[in-house]
C-alpha cells in the first residue's frame, strides 16, 4: 500500500520534522523534541497537522435516523454547528471507533481516526439505508489543530470572526487567513484551542499564516509524540491502545457518551446487558514514581497476581513522573489502590489515580 502525504508534508520537512509512517501517512512524530513541544502547548501555543484523520459527510432525509442507529450518543442533542463526541460499536458492544460528529446546516460531518478510515467507511457503507448519501472526503480536506492558552490570541489576528463566541464543542463556518473553513473549538490536549478544517489547496498558506501570527507567543509546530503525551495527561483514550473492538464503552469509562435510553442502536443490547450484569474490569489511571516507563501490554499485578494490563504509558512532562492507563479487575479500580507494573521482569510500584493526571491552568 502506498503511503500518503498530507498537504502539509513539505512544511514538516522544512521545519525539520522527524517523519514516520503512521496509519498509512507520512507524519511528523516530533520537531524540536516531544517534551519541548508538549510544554509549548501547555504554556503558550502549538500547532499540529492532523490531516491524516478521516472525514465522512452524511446527508439526506434519513441522515439523522441513520446516525442515531450507528452511533452510541444521542444525535437528537445536536443543533446546527454543535459537535458531539461519540463512537460506533459492533453488535457485541466492541468499539469500531471513537469519533466526533458535527451537525451542519444541510448535513453531518464525521471525523474518524486515521488508522480506521477504511474500516469505518466500510462499516457506514454496509449499514447505509435508503434516504442517506455518504461521501468520503478524507483525501480532500486538511485539519490543523491550534492548541494552548495563546491559541485564540494567535488566531484572532487572522479573522474577523468572534472566536470567543465559539463555545467548547461548537463550530462556525468562517474566514481565517483569507480562507473559508470550519473553525471548531475542539482538541485532544485539554488546553483551549481550535481545529480548522480546510480544503487541501489552502492548507499551506493557512499553516504559514498561523506560524507568523503566533511568533510573538513563541508558537511551535508539534508532532504526534507530543499529541500523545498531552492526551495521556488528560486521560483521553487512544483508539488501538485504550479502546478497540474488544472493549465496550462502559468499561472504558465512556458511559457518559453511551445513551441507552435514546432508543435502539448497534451494540445497545450487549452494552445494556453488561451494565445489568456488572462490569468485570475498568480502565483506570495510575502513577509510577520510579523512572521505569509503563508500556502498552505490560502486566498489572496486585500482590503478585495479574489483574490486568497497561494500555498507555509515558513520562509526563508537566508532572515529571511516569503515568499510564490500563484495564484492571473491577475489585481493584478504586482510587488509591496500590498496584505493580511488571516492567522487564521486575515489579514496579504504582498507584491507581483518577484522570486527568494534569489539570490545565485556568
Amino acid at each position: 500500500m502506498q503511503i500518503k502525504k498530507t498537504a502539509l508534508y513539505e512544511q514538516h520537512q522544512h521545519l525539520g520534522g522527524k517523519i514516520v509512517d503512521f496509519a498509512g501517512y507520512y507524519m511528523p512524530v516530533q520537531y524540536s523534541g516531544i517534551i519541548n513541544e508538549h510544554q509549548r502547548v501547555r504554556k503558550s501555543v502549538g500547532m499540529f497537522d492532523v490531516s491524516h484523520m478521516g472525514e465522512f459527510v452524511i446527508s439526506g432525509d434519513k441522515a439523522f435516523d441513520f446516525l442515531q442507529y450507528i452511533t452510541i450518543n444521542d444525535v437528537s442533542k445536536l443543533v446546527v454547528n454543535r459537535a458531539q463526541y461519540t463512537a460506533m460499536c459492533k453488535e457485541d458492544g466492541g468499539m469500531i471507533d471513537d469519533l466526533i460528529l458535527y451537525r451542519r446546516e444541510n448535513d453531518y460531518l464525521m471525523i474518524v481516526n486515521a488508522s480506521n478510515i477504511d474500516k469505518d467507511w466500510q462499516w457506514v457503507y454496509d449499514h447505509c439505508i435508503d434516504g442517506v448519501e455518504l461521501h468520503n472526503r478524507s483525501d480532500e480536506l486538511s485539519l490543523i489543530a491550534v492548541q494552548g492558552p495563546k491559541a485564540e490570541a494567535t488566531l484572532e489576528k487572522l479573522t474577523d470572526e468572534d472566536l470567543s463566541a465559539i463555545d467548547f464543542y461548537w463550530s462556525a463556518i468562517g474566514r481565517l487567513a483569507d480562507v473559508d473553513m470550519t473553525i471548531a473549538r475542539t482538541g485532544y490536549t485539554g488546553e483551549p484551542g481550535f481545529e480548522l478544517l480546510i480544503a487541501n489547496p489552502d492548507a499551506e498558506s493557512v499553516w504559514k499564516a498561523i506560524m507568523d501570527a503566533g511568533a510573538e507567543f513563541d508558537i511551535a509546530a508539534a508532532g504526534l509524540g507530543a499529541r500523545d503525551t498531552l492526551r495521556l495527561e488528560m486521560g483521553y483514550c487512544l483508539y488501538g491502545n485504550d479502546i478497540d473492538e474488544t472493549t465496550h464503552p462502559l468499561e472504558a469509562g465512556l458511559g457518559w457518551i453511551t445513551k441507552l435510553k435514546k432508543g435502539d442502536f448497534i451494540g445497545r443490547q450487549a452494552i445494556a446487558e453488561a451494565k445489568e450484569k456488572g462490569l468485570e474490569r475498568k480502565l483506570v489511571g495510575f502513577e509510577v514514581k520510579e523512572k521505569n516507563v509503563p508500556r502498552h501490554g505490560f502486566r498489572i499485578l496486585h500482590s503478585g497476581v495479574a489483574i490486568g494490563y497497561v494500555t498507555s504509558g509515558s513520562y509526563s512532562p508537566m508532572l515529571e513522573h511516569n503515568i499510564g492507563m490500563g484495564y484492571v479487575d473491577i475489585d481493584h479500580k478504586k482510587e488509591g489502590t496500590p498496584i505493580d507494573i511488571e516492567i522487564r521482569n521486575r515489579s514496579v510500584a504504582a498507584t491507581v489515580v483518577k484522570p486527568p493526571f494534569y489539570k490545565p491552568q485556568k
